[in-house]
């Protein structure tokens, strides 16, 4: 018998959405409504008017009977009907009580407009609190304040002060500034651009880009977003919400601020504070967000992805007719970090027997200047089985002998073969008809040939971007064997001791509770205690200075390497006390530690860090270490935790990974050692919080089978948060972790004990045997259907219901592991997840037939119903089939109150939490 139903995941569903009242409304008041010319009470209330959006209108303005010809009212008290929507337009002082009175009349959804808050300073950022207070009272949702607006194409509803309504389309457009809509909204006319919905979003005191992204998925005319930020605002929103879209709907980001002056032009203007330019890269690469660099990449890319399937790779061929366009177009794509894709043994003799002997043999494809339309349309067709070629770029020169127009016509049928192609129809008049009919076939065309092949890198970054999200990662050995104890005891002492500085033993201490080997390290205070410790080690040996207050040993000549005798140790001893007393006193000095100096031969430097971003909490750092870090600065970022696949993603993001992959006779070093490694260190990163700074430089990497020594961190720095600093001033995560919290052993009637944990990305392959163990009324009980079980089992189907956003949904398994083949099978799954825009959830609980009525589906939703307590929720619900009485009556157990539903067939069950 099958326990429990929700559809979330299988039928579309209409759901109502808090944000429908501002791009759905019925009625709205304008407050602010003016007479006056050319202001933005006017303009606004004329736009409403002048585009009729389906509903009413009231003007609220305290000084006059009318405004355009319509009754005004001279506050909200006084509106004869219930308002949806409030669009204010009045100074800033005033908006408080103004918001305050709305929420009295129970409007659901506010724009402010007005400008003088947050961006002028401390005053204007008070007046948003008070503002956000009246909105929390109110339970309503607001855009703004500072901004333009926002515009419905599809339902005629212009709540903006622009001069001209955008065009209908399916682009969902999200600005932080307002004077950018206005000159996007004038490009967009001239290049006949439509859009889904067209949003200024202002300050975000309230409604954030997260909220945005989250209602335009839900949106049937909305085929791709497309946001100008400033700012992140809320990261961990951003990322949540544009992680779980992102797989079926493109995102495509320009962020304002990648230099240091345009940061700072940014924070100024939106009052919010820049962060480092690479970790929004960092950010946007893990929620597979395509960043571009201007507007017209931004517009392109939305059309083009919605046009084109994604390239499997980053492998273009280029089939041209003038040797100059190809080179352009080679140029730009090996710049940005594409490749020519190699033609294979049968392409190369296909294209043989096509073309002339003068073609160029390779890659670009010249197919010379007198190739008519047959000749392209054969070459594209050989060019376009070959399997090392990952996408294909027409490039088109109008020449005496070249017909443009018939060869776009002989393209036309290569619109959808499987992979991207594009083209570059080069010149004026001459080229505008092929140019149309390619466009119109849905094959990207370009004036320019590099143009093209920058938007083929583009397409592919995204493909790369996403992919990392459908990758099943591999679980790490000994996960969950991390001394989180001993970590948190060195921390406390230390803190207690009024210090936020460990010293590198410390430091090491904690990186060894977490599984990351560390080299030996021993403290002599005195220079024969130095040569005592270095004979047992071994020599050669290393001295460090060892203190409690210096951040970096080489400022003060703290590092002798490569001792090999008593003597040599002795005098390395003198010399580092000798130097930090003259540099910085004999405070700071309190002996050295003596570490054995490990061979460097065949090996590489790396550095793995961690330090606080101002939007983004802590980030994480791999990349070329050594003595000169910084002057080569080869590194990448990525945010906490890490999967073994995101951290192979790091890994790949700099130059050293290929030297990592085994370089000239070298073997490569062992990257799946160095992925948990990197899996380890993320773990420590998000367990414990009161650490500000990590520095491990170098930890050094040997190319050789792994042995103790072949992966090792040869020096550590930690440095801690303030001691002043509490819980609630914490850095908070971007993403959040895995909720450890919610993992427990339990024994089911048979006395079995599985461990009931929340669901990881790993656990994919036991999903599929999982799915193999149920019958077909268990599948019919949760899905309301059946579903054949290649489709319950497809790849990109399971990645998504494995590795989830523990903000947005929790899905607990009952983990049970054999004790005699130590194989893990998991019995069973319960989910919850959480409605868009609301403070409710839906709950599912899955069974294997082989474990039902042994009480595993009612200790899953008890537990679920726990989570939704701890994570606020007002609701929680599930349609279950009426004949499922099973399910009815484990919810009647827990307190669900059960509820027929206008489908006979199915009940509701609710439960306020």
């Amino acid at each position: 018998m099958q326990l429990g139903s929700d559809r979330a995941y299988d039928i579309l569903r209409t759901q109502h959405q808090p944000l429908d009242a501002i791009f759905a409304p019925k009625t709205i008041a304008v407050i602010g409504a003016s007479e006056r010319e050319n202001s933005v009470g006017r303009t606004v209330l004329w736009n409403l008017i002048s585009h009729p959006f389906g509903g009413t209108v009231f003007p609220v303005n305290p000084k006059r009977h009318s405004v355009l010809g319509i009754k005004a009212y001279p506050n909200m008290a006084d509106v004869p009907e219930p308002v949806d929507l409030a669009i204010i337009a009045t100074p800033a002082l005033t908006v408080p009580s103004v918001i305050g009175e709305c929420a009295d009349a129970g409007v659901k959804g506010a724009i402010v407009l007005s400008a003088g808050f947050k961006e002028i300073g401390t005053a204007g950022a008070e007046l948003e609190q008070q503002v956000l207070q009246q909105v929390r009272r109110g339970k309503m949702r607001l855009i703004g304040p500072n901004c333009l607006g926002i515009m419905n194409p599809h339902t005629g509803l212009n709540a903006t002060f622009a001069s001209s309504m955008a065009l209908p389309g399916k682009v969902g457009f999200i600005s932080q500034s307002g004077a950018l809509c206005t000159a996007i909204l004038d490009w967009s006319f001239h290049e006949n651009v439509g859009f889904s919905a067209f949003i200024s979003i202002g300050s975000m005191l309230d409604v954030g880009w997260g909220d945005l992204i989250d209602y335009l998925s839900d949106k049937p005319h909305t085929e791709s977003i497309v946001i100008y930020m400033e700012s992140i605002g809320n990261a961990r929103s951003f990322l949540s919400a544009a992680r779980e879209v992102a797989l079926t709907k493109p995102i495509i980001v320009i962020k304002a601020g990648r230099t240091a002056a345009a940061a700072k032009a940014a924070a100024s203007h939106t009052g919010a504070l820049a962060g480092s330019d690479a970790v929004f890269d960092a950010a946007f690469r893990r929620s597979g967000v395509l960043r571009v660099k201007s507007i017209s990449e931004l517009f392109h890319l939305a059309e083009i992805l919605a046009k084109q399937p994604r390239p499997k790779g980053p492998k273009l061929t280029i089939i041209t007719n003038a040797g100059g366009p190809g080179v352009l177009a080679t140029d730009a794509l090996i710049t940005d970090g594409g490749e020519l894709a190699e033609l294979s043994k049968e392409t190369y003799e296909a294209l043989n027997q096509l073309l002339p002997p003068q073609w160029s043999h390779n890659n670009p494809i010249d197919i010379l200047g007198d190739a008519d339309p047959i000749r392209y349309a054969k070459a594209l067709e050989i060019a376009a089985k070959d399997p090392n070629s990952d996408g294909l770029l027409a490039i088109l020169t109008p020449q005496a002998m070249t017909d443009p127009t018939q060869t776009a016509h002989q393209l036309k049928p290569f619109a959808q073969i499987g992979k991207p192609v594009l083209a570059s129809w080069m010149g004026d008049a001459d080229v505008e008809a092929g140019a149309e009919i390619l466009n119109q076939a849905l094959i990207p065309t370009f004036a320019f040939s590099d143009m093209a092949a920058n938007v083929f890198y583009y397409m592919w970054r995204y493909s790369y971007n996403l992919r990392a999200l459908y990758e099943t990662p591999a679980l790490p050995d000994n996960i969950d064997t991390c001394d989180r104890t001993i970590a948190e005891t060195i921390i406390q002492l230390a803190r207690q001791a009024g210090r936020t500085l460990l010293t590198e033993v410390e430091s090491k201490q904690i990186l060894a509770a977490y599984g990351i080997p560390t080299v030996a390290t021993q403290v002599a205070t005195n220079a024969e205690e130095a040569v005592r410790l270095a004979e047992e080690i071994g020599y050669p040996v290393v001295l460090k200075v060892f203190s409690q207050t210096i951040t970096h040993k080489t400022d003060v000549d703290g590092v002798h390497l490569n001792l090999h005798n008593a003597d040599a140790v002795r005098e390395a001893y003198n010399a580092i006390a000798s130097s930090v007393t003259t540099k910085v006193g004999a405070n700071s000095f309190a002996g050295v530690t003596v570490q054995p100096m490990i061979d460097l031969r065949n090996s590489y430097e790396l550095i793995l860090g961690s330090s606080i971003d101002a939007q983004f909490g802590p980030v994480l750092l791999f990349g070329a270490g050594g003595q000169l870090v910084e002057v080569f600065q080869d590194r990448a970022l990525g945010l906490p935790p890490l999967n073994t696949t995101l951290a192979r993603r790091m890994m790949e993001q700099t130059r050293i990974y290929k030297a990592l992959q085994g370089v000239r006779g070298r073997k490569a070093v062992n990257l799946e050692a160095l992925e948990r490694l990197l899996v380890h260190f993320g773990q420590l990163v998000v367990e414990q919080r009161l650490i500000k700074e990590i520095d491990i430089n170098p930890l050094l990497v040997k190319a050789e089978e792994i042995t103790q020594n072949s992966l090792v961190a040869l020096d550590a720095r930690i440095v801690l948060h303030d001691l002043d600093i509490t819980e609630v001033q914490l850095p908070k995560l971007a993403i959040r972790p895995y909720p450890t919290q919610y993992v427990s052993s339990w024994i089911m009637q048979n006395g079995m004990e599985v461990t009931i944990r929340p669901i990881r990305p790993e656990d994919e392959p036991l999903m599929i045997k999982l799915h193999k163990t149920l019958s077909e009324e268990s599948v019919y009980f949760r899905y309301f259907h059946l579903i054949k079980l290649s489709q319950r089992i497809a790849h990109e189907r399971l990645t998504r219901l494995c590795f989830i956003d523990y903000d947005r949904e929790m899905a607990l398994v009952a983990d049970y592991q054999n004790p005699e083949t130590q194989e893990h099978e998991l019995l069973a799954i319960g989910r919850l997840s959480k409605l868009h825009g609301t403070n409710e959830a839906e709950f599912a609980i899955l069974v294997s037939d082989r474990y039902q009525c042994q009480g595993l589906g009612t200790e899953l939703l008890k537990r679920l119903l726990q989570v939704g307590r701890d994570e606020h929720l007002t609701l929680i619900s599930a349609e279950i089939l009426a004949e499922n009485s099973a399910m009815q009556r484990v919810c009647e157990k827990l307190g669900f109150r059960i509820h027929p539903t206008a489908e006979g067939s199915v009940v509701r069950a609710e439960i306020i939490t």
